[in-house]
């Protein structure tokens, strides 16, 4: 089922979302709900806040990301072809790398675009949808995906990383945004 994305103003976009385990209720049709609400929105990511949900649950699928590249500009990334990965509990061992700007979006923020920096890797902890304990380090353009998405769970969204004036100049955007004054072509939901 197709559920709608909290959009920008929502309080559970805000919140630091609680570990979950295997007795959470319903858990395989929560995730492919959201397998299914990630791609007809047309999104490489998707964490459980974003559906309402303050849980620390993402899910990400990189490899659309490449399938839209042409083969020689793949090969700028060391992490091509990229994963399809669910992510449950996830914790944040160690950043690395430089950092790099990349333009970045979100679904609970349509039409609104930036660069943001963030490091080049990342090493988590986290389960895999078998709950079964992972720690794995990702680089690139799939660890970008992967802070993007990591900050849902503590809070966190990409237009922290503007600067104050910047941010102040799309206001009025984000104000539409939170009064579901925005047409976008996937499920919104518009509450506090």
């Amino acid at each position: 089922m197709i559920l709608p994305i909290v959009a920008y103003g929502a309080n559970v976009l805000r919140k630091v979302a609680v570990d979950i385990d295997k007795t959470y209720p319903e858990f395989q049709l929560l995730l492919e709900d959201m397998w299914e609400t990630m791609y007809d929105s047309n999104g490489v990511g998707l964490a459980a806040p974003q559906i309402n949900k303050s849980i620390r649950l993402f899910i990400v699928d990189s490899t659309q990301i490449f399938e839209g590249m042409e083969k020689d500009e793949r090969m700028n990334y060391k992490d091509a072809p990229g994963i399809k990965r669910v992510f449950i509990n996830a914790k944040i061992i160690i950043l690395d790398g430089k950092e790099w700007s990349y333009n970045e979006g979100c679904l609970s923020i349509p039409r609104i675009r930036e660069d943001v920096y963030r490091h080049e890797k990342v090493t988590l902890s986290y389960l895999n949808e078998k709950f079964e304990p992972q720690e794995e380090t990702f680089v690139g353009i799939t660890a970008r995906v992967i802070l993007h998405e990591y900050d849902h769970l503590e809070g966190k969204l990409f237009i922290d990383y503007m600067k104050p004036f910047k941010k102040k100049l799309l206001q009025s955007k984000l104000n539409d945004i939170h009064k579901g004054k925005i047409k976008v072509d996937y499920k919104m939901a518009f509450i506090k």
